[in-house]
């Protein structure tokens, strides 16, 4: 298995989250409700958030577990870039279930991302990514600080395709 390119692993769940990184916190209410609740953690940890907000998602498992592997690619076309991961934490509880990916050798950053999501007691479903990350190769150095505005704009993608998600199968459910 290949090595992590930080030492920091797991921090996304433990939290603080480490110096030395861009710091990404996106948080936003897609639905309410176990129903709601069930549908938005599935589509998270069976990778269909990803691969419904665009991305090309490979993985070793059909559904997020530690220790396995994830490729993300982003683009359009054949010209795609390539983002090997490896799953830190799961978890699958009565009100949060979630997980996080943590960068490989060749991944353009450095660092580890979350995705989560939480039934609070009034029953509204939220969904957060949390992220640290600084540049790991050349071409991200060099694209300095539009990197951390496509990383939030990602983010809220994310949130927006997953609110739909939610949506879609409560109509279906109705």
């Amino acid at each position: 298995m290949s090595t992590l390119t930080y030492p920091e692993a797991g921090a996304t769940s433990l939290g603080p989250l480490p110096d030395g990184y861009h710091h990404l916190h996106h948080r936003e209410r897609v639905g309410r409700g176990r129903a709601d609740f069930e549908t938005a953690g599935a589509a998270v940890t069976g990778f269909l958030l990803h691969r419904a907000s665009g991305v090309r998602v490979t993985a070793s498992a059909a559904r997020a577990e530690p220790g396995a592997s994830v490729r993300v690619a982003l683009g359009l076309g054949p010209v795609r870039l390539s983002a090997p991961c490896r799953v830190i934490w799961t978890e699958y509880g009565p009100q949060r279930t979630g997980f996080a990916y943590g960068t490989l050798i060749r991944h353009p950053e450095c660092g580890e991302e979350s995705f989560v999501v939480d039934l609070a007691d009034d029953g509204t479903v939220s969904f957060t990514v949390m992220a640290f990350s600084r540049p790991a190769r050349w071409y991200t150095r060099l694209a300095g600080p539009l990197v951390p505005v496509a990383q939030r704009w990602y983010a809220r993608r994310l949130g927006r395709t997953l609110r739909r998600i939610v949506t879609e199968a409560r109509q279906n459910r109705n």
